[in-house]
């Protein structure tokens, strides 16, 4: 992997593939570069992709304090560094972290998202800032595996499930990435949709989401569409929060070859 500094020092690992306008992924929880590889893949013939390790992930670096705007500026060395200007790819909270980006002026042509964690539902505040108190207690004390439960009980996976993965190699590449939980809580804010921060996105955005999601994440990415000034929903046939690369690839081709 390749490495670029961002304005605070933290060095952040990336790789590039394939040739065209270039296209960053941003991924969410839990996620290094490499899990965004297969939809690289997949985009590459008519782009030039970059997956990159977010802070505190992976090869990158780590620089505290954590900040957003530290993972704002992390997103500019990148486009820096791939020519001044590149499209824009988040997945889940790394959309959140994209919509951010975006909000603040970065130099990207266009700006797809799938499924960012916003709900629509009423008196949902104190509930996430219940979350995020106990999440950062657990971080800072060094519960790691408890902050990893306490996230998988959160987005609503059964306690029979989460214990067989806490049985699962994956645990522990689950423990090692915890820490990161909390900048993905810090992006999202309060759970809800930004409406007043999306107003300040003006470049063409599109929202994907599952038809075989649940009603609130589909309602949320319609609302996140219709608060930026020029965004758009799509909705896939049978796809859910883990949507399949090979049905969200020709989508996110068409939308980003627009801006060729």
């Amino acid at each position: 992997m390749s490495k670029v500094i961002s304005r605070d020092g933290t060095p952040l690992a990336y790789a590039r593939t394939g040739e065209g306008e270039p296209l960053i992924l941003v991924g969410g929880a839990f996620s290094t570069g490499t899990a965004e590889e297969p939809l690289a893949n997949l985009l590459a013939p008519r782009f030039s992709v970059v997956t990159y390790d977010r802070r505190g992930r992976g090869d990158s670096g780590d620089t505290a304090p954590y900040a957003v705007a530290r993972e704002v500026e992390d997103l500019a060395a990148l486009i820096e560094e791939l020519g001044g200007s590149a499209s824009l790819y988040g997945m889940s909270s790394g959309g959140a972290l994209v919509l951010r980006a975006a909000a603040a002026g970065l130099r990207a042509p266009r700006i797809a998202v799938y499924e960012p964690p916003f709900t629509v539902v009423p008196g949902t505040r104190a509930e996430k800032a219940a979350y995020t108190e106990r999440l950062n207690t657990l971080l800072d004390e060094g519960h790691r595996g408890a902050a990893v439960e306490l996230f998988l009980s959160a987005v609503g996976m059964p306690a029979e499930f989460v214990g067989q993965m806490k049985r699962a190699p994956v645990w522990r590449s689950f423990e090692a990435l915890a820490p990161s939980l909390a900048y993905d809580d810090a992006v999202v804010g309060d759970g809800t949709v930004p409406t007043d921060r999306l107003a300040d996105v003006t470049q063409p955005l599109l929202v994907v989401s599952g038809g075989a999601s649940p009603d609130v994440m589909r309602d949320a990415a319609r609302l996140t569409a219709t608060s930026a000034q020029d965004g758009r929903h799509r909705s896939l046939p049978h796809q859910t929060h883990d949507v399949d690369p090979r049905e969200l690839a020709p989508v996110l081709a068409e939308f980003f070859a627009a801006a060729a």
